[in-house]
């Protein structure tokens, strides 16, 4: 059964930095093509970040040369590194995995609170 489980969420100043994890089991993981995603208050989900093998990865206007995103395939996990974060950043923050064969699979995770606040 696939699991994707975030963690790294927290509580930060603005300018700060954090890093979020997603460690995933069940699925194979280079198979997939990885997300982040986030929902601020009152608002809808969007895509942060996208990393695919073999693709460059691509990140929302809203967070290019702040933000990271990358995979370690040893562990399952991929991260997003987050720095010089904005009280806009605030939002809970779910990590993705899809892959497209014939049908699409996708799993999200539980997700993880990001609060930038002084």
């Amino acid at each position: 059964q696939a699991r994707l489980a975030e963690s790294g969420g927290g509580l930060v100043q603005p300018g700060g930095s954090l890093t979020l994890a997603c460690v995933t089991s069940g699925i194979t993981f280079n198979m997939y093509d990885m997300s982040w995603y986030r929902q601020g208050p009152g608002k809808g989900r969007e895509l942060v970040a996208k990393i695919a093998k073999g693709v460059a990865p691509r990140y929302a206007e809203s967070v290019k040369g702040r933000f990271t995103i990358s995979r370690e395939s040893q562990k399952n996990t991929f991260y997003l590194e987050m720095k010089s974060l904005k009280p806009e950043d605030t939002a809970v923050y779910y990590c993705n995995a899809k892959r497209v064969v014939g049908r699409t699979y996708g799993y999200w995770g539980q997700g993880t609170q990001v609060t930038v606040s002084s």
